[in-house]
């Protein structure tokens, strides 16, 4: 085993999650050119499946039973990895103003 090379390479990944898509790809372009910027290599942002809530009511509180209203709600969500970071690109993430509505979860 005295020719294996092991590289341990650093490595960030970001979920995003939002209801509206496109303020959600406002934020996603926000952090890949604050990561661009101080030079990290970025992946993505990866488009995960949609979750989709629905929810049927009736319309009137006893009678009527066949009269229903049907609701949804849309969670979009994206995956950027971010490889080999340096310190001024977490601290450019940590610093970034992202709009209200937008979720993130940051992993080392």
């Amino acid at each position: 085993m005295a020719g294996t090379k092991t590289e341990t390479s650093q490595k960030v990944r970001i979920k995003i999650k939002g209801y509206d898509y496109r303020i959600l790809d406002n934020s996603c372009r926000q952090i890949i050119e604050a990561a661009i910027r101080y030079g990290s290599e970025v992946i993505g942002p990866i488009p995960l499946p949609t979750e989709i809530h629905r929810y049927t009511v009736n319309r009137s509180t006893f009678v009527k039973k066949d009269a229903r209203e049907q609701f949804e709600m849309r969670i979009h969500k994206r995956l950027i990895e971010i490889r080999n970071p340096n310190s001024k690109t977490i601290e450019a993430l940590t610093n970034l103003n992202l709009p209200a509505g937008v979720d993130i979860e940051i992993k080392m």
